[in-house]
């Protein structure tokens, strides 16, 4: 057994120190040919004497600014961005100009030139400048941002706190990352030190591709904490082009709202198979409405393209033209069915309700429980209505109480939630939600779809009641 154990550790010793040899990629080649394509933005702002406290940013939300102020009622920002034609567009993000008088972009040869603005898209936080260098100018290369994987190096260029051009280099951490900054969030997440002022600079892979836009950091004290989020070329480059000949990003719009759709809602709708998004509300006259699609069903493909979450689906949408016809499909009564539709432009003002309001607390109270679930329920009336700011043709069963650490508050439901369907049947009084869970407890205690009211905005929620209520 000695003998043995001696060979194997003679053979690590053999191995290791080969595998500890094999060299870390070199930066400087990547940053000497592209630190001539990267640019230095500083911008005026005149702003009231009261907006111009030095901390007032950093306590709100650190972690997402790029601005550097100053007392009285003028602010300089400073941050990066990007050539992209030798005839000097260059990309940056909104938030770096945002609300700017004055716009001024800085070369790597210290030259500077006034800009101004082609176009901006505070949906993407992208926005294009022109400046006039008298001659052409180097631009990036882009490339496939799909194509990277956690784990592979990437080179990030900017002007962290206006120092100019600067060269840091990390891996990515992670892949579609949501930070709840925008409709389309789908991050690449790094570890490579991004600090104030590096907003709007590229990322580059190894073959010296732009493949991200240096965007946001998360830090508890404005700094680098290696957690950086750059935005991939692939979701901008559409916006890029339309900004660049229009000045201006149209989007296509169907008209649903959409949340997803969880392992216990596809079980409950009779589909085994992942993916898809389950659609909580139709709006009236809408591209999806004329087309038949329903509240409760599945939205499993659109436009030839499989749909894994909402924001694959929000994206594919807007991306597409308006007045374009395609097909999406759906998952209805257990079958897919196919249905065709016109794409419309996206209006400026949503025409769905805002989400999810603050609703007054019931008080304590039993009326009719459903065991195993940690709901309280009572129906619809002068007194309910009157408690919960409920309209008087509202239909369905209202939530007094949620037990604390239930399945229901896992799921988000909460006092005064009106439950209006189970299992895409309509609820008229307590009989029919204690209907609903018991034909789910005969077909193998399968989970329940119960549509969800909450002040007019409608979602999904999939609940599995260990119950034996027979009455």
């Amino acid at each position: 057994m000695k003998k043995l154990t001696a060979i194997i550790f003679g053979l690590l010793l053999a191995v290791n120190p080969a595998a500890a040899q094999q060299p870390l990629p070199g930066f400087a080649d990547l940053a000497e040919k592209w630190l001539p394509s990267v640019v230095n933005i500083s911008t005026r702002n005149l702003m009231p004497a009261e907006e111009t406290d030095l901390n007032s940013l950093e306590n709100v939300n650190p972690g997402w600014s790029d601005y550097f102020k100053k007392p009285g009622n003028q602010q300089t920002s400073l941050g990066s961005g990007f050539i992209i034609d030798e005839n000097g567009f260059i990309v940056t993000n909104n938030h770096v100009i945002e609300n700017a008088s004055e716009i001024n972009v800085t070369l790597a040869d210290n030259r500077q030139f006034p800009a101004e603005v082609v176009g901006k898209d505070l949906k993407t936080d992208i926005a294009l400048l022109k400046i006039n260098a008298g001659g052409k100018l180097p631009p990036v290369k882009f490339g496939d941002a799909d194509k990277i994987r956690v784990g592979d190096w990437i080179l990030a260029i900017g002007n962290p706190f206006g120092l100019g051009g600067s060269v840091t280099a990390g891996i990515v951490s992670a892949k579609s990352r949501d930070i709840a900054s925008g409709p389309y969030d789908n991050f690449i997440q790094t570890d490579a030190s991004i600090n104030q002022g590096s907003s709007g600079g590229p990322m580059f892979n190894l073959d010296g591709e732009v493949i991200g836009i240096n965007t946001a950091i998360f830090s508890t004290n404005g700094g680098s904490m290696g957690i950086g989020f750059a935005i991939p070329v692939n979701l901008v480059g559409y916006v890029i082009e339309q900004l660049k000949t229009a000045g201006s990003v149209e989007r296509g719009w169907i008209g649903v709202r959409i949340q997803p759709a969880s392992p216990e809602i596809r079980q409950s709708l009779g589909l085994n198979n992942p993916g898809g998004v389950i659609v909580s509300e139709v709006e009236e006259n809408s591209p999806a409405g004329k087309a038949g699609v329903e509240v409760g069903d599945l939205i499993l493909n659109f436009d030839n393209q499989e749909i894994d979450d909402t924001k694959n689906l929000s994206r594919i949408v807007a991306e597409t033209a308006p007045g374009k016809k395609t097909f999406l499909t759906i998952w209805r009564n257990k079958s897919s069915k196919r249905l065709s539709l016109t794409v419309e432009r996206l209006k400026d003002t949503p025409a769905l309700p805002p989400l999810v309001s603050e609703k007054s607390a019931a008080p304590e109270r039993d009326d009719t429980s459903l065991p195993g679930t940690g709901l309280t329920l009572a129906p619809i009336n002068a007194e309910t209505a009157d408690r919960f700011k409920l309209s008087e043709n509202m239909t369905g069963v209202v939530v007094l109480r949620v037990e604390a650490g239930s399945e229901a508050e896992t799921k988000g439901l909460k006092a005064g939630d009106v439950i209006s369907k189970i299992d895409n049947k309509e609820i008229f009084d307590l009989n029919g939600i204690k209907e609903g869970f018991r034909e789910a407890a005969l077909d193998g205690n399968r989970p329940v779809l119960l549509q969800i009211n909450d002040d007019g905005v409608f979602h999904f929620a999939a609940i599995k009641a260990e119950t034996n209520d027979k009455n």
